[in-house]
């Protein structure tokens, strides 16, 4: 096995680990709406996810844990990520708020700050900022 071998099983491993993450928020009130399954569709696909293994994640979503990155940046970089799909798609209804709200959550934001984390969020994403400035604009945005 060579060395990119290693790094793209790693890559692909920590994809399909953020994707079940993500399932498993959006099935915690027990079922997966069309506007979900929509936004789960998306993601798979911007996240190399194949289709047996979106089946297999979907059918088996509880036998894979919530590993939320244990460091802030990864965390911040997830939503910086999922929150700029959600801007490209124009899916900002209100369903899929609460579903970005939901995935906070996952992700390992408080849940009191939550809303004002994906307003901060989405706000930097519509004046197209990278992502340094992202991660450094949420860092700072109580200051």
């Amino acid at each position: 096995m060579s060395f990119s071998d290693l790094f793209d099983s790693g890559f692909k491993k920590r994809n399909e680990d953020h994707f079940a993450s993500i399932v498993r928020v959006a099935m915690a009130d027990g079922a997966i709406s069309n506007e979900e399954k929509a936004f789960l569709d998306r993601l798979a696909r911007n996240l190399g996810i194949s289709e047996g293994d979106y089946q297999i994640i979907l059918k088996d979503y509880q036998k894979h844990p919530i590993n939320p990155p244990y460091d802030y940046d990864r965390r911040l970089e997830r939503l910086y990520d999922l929150v700029r799909m959600v801007h490209i798609d124009h899916i900002e209804g209100e369903e899929e708020i609460a579903l970005l709200k939901k995935i906070s959550v996952g992700l390992g934001f408080h849940a009191v700050n939550v809303k004002y984390i994906i307003d901060k969020a989405l706000t930097l994403v519509h004046n197209g900022v990278d992502l340094d400035t992202f991660v450094d604009d949420m860092k700072n945005m109580n200051k």
